[in-house]
C-alpha cells in the first residue's frame, strides 16, 4: 500500500505554485495564470459539475455529513483509537504492548479486543466475506473500495537482511563498453545504487507504512498470486465494475532480478543522456543522420553491420529514430533477460548483452514474475476490475515502472486497465511521468496514474547518504506539494490535449489542501466526475471528513481497505499507529472533528436515537 496515501499531512496556511494559486479557505477555487477558458464536453456534464462543486464543503468541516456513516460505537472507537495514536510513547511500544496482550489475553480476547479496537477501525475484516458488508456500505455513502490483502510476514530485522543478501544474483551489469561516452564515475555511482547492501538488508527500516514483501521462493509467489486473484473476485462481487486492486511487484517475483533490471535500465539512460548531449528523457531522441554522426565522432564504424542492427533494435516505432522508450519485448515468454538489454561497445563496434551472467534459474524466475503478473492483470480484467501498481523504492521503481508501462500498453487500448504509480516526493517524477505520457501519446493508449507523496523518504535519504549518491526526494514538504500540484496540472493538460476517454489519475492524498486543489482543477478544467478521469482515494480509518465529504457530494473517491487475519494484520496495524502517531502530532483537525460530532450529537439527543 502506498503510503503517500498517508505521508505527513497537515495543512499548509497559504501555497503558491508557478501559474496557480489556492489558498486554504473553503471558496477559493484553483486559477491558472493561462487565460484560456475550458469547456465541458456537453451541457449534462457542466451542471453535473456544478451541482457537485457546489454541493460540496471545501473546508471538509460538516461533521453531520462527513460522520454520517458511523454509528455511535464507531464514533467513540474512531476518536479513542486517534486519540491514543497521538500518545508517542504507545505509538513507540506498539509491537511490545501488543505482545503483551497477546500474552496476557490469550488468543481469543486478544483477538476480540483488536476487532473492537484498533483492527476494526483501520481493517475492513478478515475474509472477503467479511469485506463485502462493508464495501456495500461505504458504496451507500458514495465511496467506492479499493481492496488490499495486508498479510506480510512478521519476522525480525536480521531475518529480513538474511533474506535479501541470501537472494543476491551473481549476475551483473557490465557497462564497461560504454565509458568512452559515459564517464567511470557515473557508471560506478549507478552500479553501487542498484546493489544489494546489507546495512539496508531490511526494506522495511525507515519506512511507515507501504507493505514489504521479501522473497521467499517461488512457491509462495504463486501464493501471493492466488491472494492477488482472490481480492479481484472479491472486488468484483462487491462493486461490479468499478473496483480496484492494488498490486505489488515484489510480491510476484525475486526482488534482486528488479534490482538487475532496474540497473540496466539507469546504464542505458546514462548512455543515451551522454550520446545525446544530456537532454531530459523525454528530448532524448536522435534520428539516424543523428546518431550516425554522434558515433562517428566517438570513432565507431558507423556501416557496420552490429550498428544497423542496434539502431533497428532501439527504433522501436520504426519512425527512423531512436530513443529511449523502448525494449518493449519485456512481456514476451521467449525473450531472456540477458538476451533483451544490449548495447554498442564504442570500442570494437559490436553489440554485447549488458546483463551477464544470468543463471538458467534466474532466467526462468524472471519469467515468471512477469507471468504471474500477466496473470492478475488478465484475471482482473476480465473481471471488470482495474489493477494499480504501487510504486516501490528508488532502486526497484525503473524496472516496476517498465513492467507497469509495457502492460499500459498492453491492456489499456481501449480503456484505462492498468494504473502506474507516481511519487510526488521524488524530485524526477515530473519528469518520469512526461516520458511515459509522451509514449502513451505516440502510441494511442490509455495513460493511467496514480499520484501519491511517497512511502520511502527516510530510507532513501539514509540509503543515498550512506551510499553516496544524490538524494532523490524533494528538500521538503512545500517542494513535494509543488511536486503534486505540477503533475496534477499537466495531467489535466495532457486530458486538454487527449480527450476525456485516453487519461485518467488516481488523486491519492489525504492532504486537503491537496485534494481541494484537485476539486478546483476539476472544476476549473470542466471535468464531470462522470467522465472517470480524476478520482481521489484514502485509507480506511483515516481522513473520513474528506472521503465521505466528497462522495456524498457526488466526486468520484476510493477507500483503500485494507483485510487480512488479526493475527497476521498486526504488521500493518503497526504501522497505522506509527503513521498517525506522526500526523497527529501536527494535525489533530480529524480527531478534533470527530470529537466536535460527538459533541453535536449529545447536546441534539441524536445520540440516543443514533444506532449503535
Amino acid at each position: 500500500m502506498q503510503s503517500a496515501l498517508i505521508g505527513l499531512n497537515f495543512p499548509l496556511q497559504r501555497r503558491f505554485l508557478s501559474g496557480v494559486l489556492t489558498s486554504t479557505s473553503s471558496a477559493t477555487r484553483c486559477y491558472s495564470s493561462d487565460v484560456k477558458k475550458y469547456e465541458c464536453t456537453s451541457a449534462e456534464h457542466k451542471k453535473e459539475l456544478d451541482e457537485c462543486y457546489n454541493r460540496l464543503d471545501l473546508s471538509f468541516e460538516n461533521t453531520k455529513e462527513a460522520f454520517k456513516s458511523k454509528s455511535n460505537t464507531e464514533l467513540v472507537r474512531a476518536l479513542v483509537v486517534l486519540r491514543l495514536c497521538g500518545v508517542q510513547t504507545l505509538v513507540n511500544q506498539n509491537q511490545m504492548i501488543l505482545a503483551t496482550m497477546r500474552r496476557v489475553l490469550g488468543k481469543n480476547l486478544f483477538k476480540k479486543t483488536l476487532k473492537n479496537t484498533f483492527y476494526g477501525h483501520f481493517v475492513a475484516g478478515e475474509t472477503e466475506e467479511e469485506v463485502r458488508p462493508v464495501v456495500r456500505k461505504l458504496r451507500n455513502y458514495g465511496v467506492k473500495s479499493i481492496l488490499d490483502y495486508s498479510v506480510e510476514a512478521d519476522i525480525s530485522g536480521q531475518e529480513a537482511t538474511d533474506k535479501t543478501v541470501k537472494g543476491t544474483s551473481q549476475a551483473t551489469v557490465k557497462p564497461a563498453a560504454m565509458t568512452p561516452v559515459v564517464d567511470a564515475k557515473t557508471l560506478e555511482t549507478t552500479r553501487e545504487r542498484y546493489t544489494v547492501h546489507q546495512e539496508f538488508g531490511d526494506r522495511r527500516q525507515g519506512v511507515a507504512s507501504a507493505r514489504t514483501y521479501f522473497y521467499e521462493g517461488e512457491e509462495q509467489c504463486d501464493k501471493n498470486r492466488d491472494i492477488f486473484k482472490d481480492s479481484i473476485n472479491a472486488v468484483a462481487s462487491a462493486t461490479g465494475n468499478e473496483g480496484f486492486v492494488a498490486v505489488k511487484v515484489t510480491a510476484l517475483g525475486r526482488p534482486q532480478l528488479l534490482l538487475k533490471l532496474s540497473e540496466a535500465i539507469v546504464q542505458t539512460q546514462n548512455f543515451f543522456k551522454a550520446l545525446t548531449g544530456g537532454m531530459t528523457l523525454q528530448e532524448g531522441r536522435l534520428t539516424s543522420q543523428e546518431f550516425t554522426k554522434r558515433l562517428h565522432e566517438l570513432g565507431v564504424k558507423t556501416d557496420s553491420e552490429s550498428v544497423k542492427k542496434f539502431f533497428n533494435d532501439v527504433d522501436f516505432d520504426s519512425d527512423g529514430i531512436v530513443d529511449l522508450h523502448g525494449w518493449n519485448h519485456i512481456l514476451d515468454d521467449h525473450v531472456k533477460l540477458g538476451q533483451l538489454f544490449q548495447v554498442l561497445n564504442i570500442k570494437t563496434g559490436a553489440l554485447e548483452p549488458l546483463i551477464q551472467n544470468l543463471s538458467n534459474e534466474e532466467e526462468q524466475e524472471f519469467r515468471n514474475m512477469v507471468r504471474r503478473t500477466l496473470d492478475v492483470a488478465e484475471y482482473a480484467i476480465s473481471k471488470g476490475v482495474r489493477i494499480m501498481v504501487d510504486a516501490e523504492q528508488t532502486y526497484l521503481q525503473p524496472a516496476i515502472s517498465k513492467i507497469t508501462i509495457e502492460m499500459m500498453k498492453k491492456y489499456n487500448k481501449d480503456r484505462g486497465n492498468v494504473f502506474n504509480t507516481y511519487q510526488a516526493y521524488l524530485k524526477a517524477t515530473l519528469q518520469n511521468m512526461e516520458a511515459d505520457m509522451q509514449v502513451a501519446r505516440r502510441e494511442g493508449w490509455h495513460f493511467g496514474a496514480k499520484l501519491v507523496r511517497g512511502a520511502y523518504m527516510e530510507q532513501e535519504r539514509a540509503r543515498a547518504q550512506a551510499i553516496g549518491y544524490d538524494d532523490p526526494v524533494n528538500v521538503d514538504f512545500q517542494a513535494t506539494t509543488k511536486m503534486y500540484e505540477s503533475c496534477l496540472t499537466r495531467i489535466a493538460d495532457e486530458v486538454d490535449r487527449r480527450g476525456r476517454t485516453n487519461v485518467s489519475v488516481m488523486v491519492a492524498s489525504h492532504n486537503e489542501d491537496t485534494v481541494r486543489f484537485a476539486v478546483n482543477l476539476m472544476k476549473e478544467r470542466c471535468i464531470a466526475p462522470s467522465e472517470r478521469v480524476m478520482c481521489m482515494a484514502q485509507l480506511y480509518g483515516m481522513c473520513d471528513q474528506v472521503s465521505f465529504s466528497l462522495g456524498q457530494a457526488g466526486f468520484s473517491v476510493y477507500k483503500y481497505l485494507p483485510y487480512g487475519p488479526v493475527e497476521e494484520v498486526l504488521p500493518y496495524l503497526s504501522r497505522r499507529a506509527l503513521e498517525n502517531g506522526s500526523v497527529l502530532k501536527k494535525a489533530n483537525k480529524e480527531r478534533d472533528l470527530l470529537w466536535k460530532e460527538l459533541k453535536r450529537r449529545i447536546s441534539s439527543g441524536e445520540f440516543k436515537a443514533k444506532h449503535n
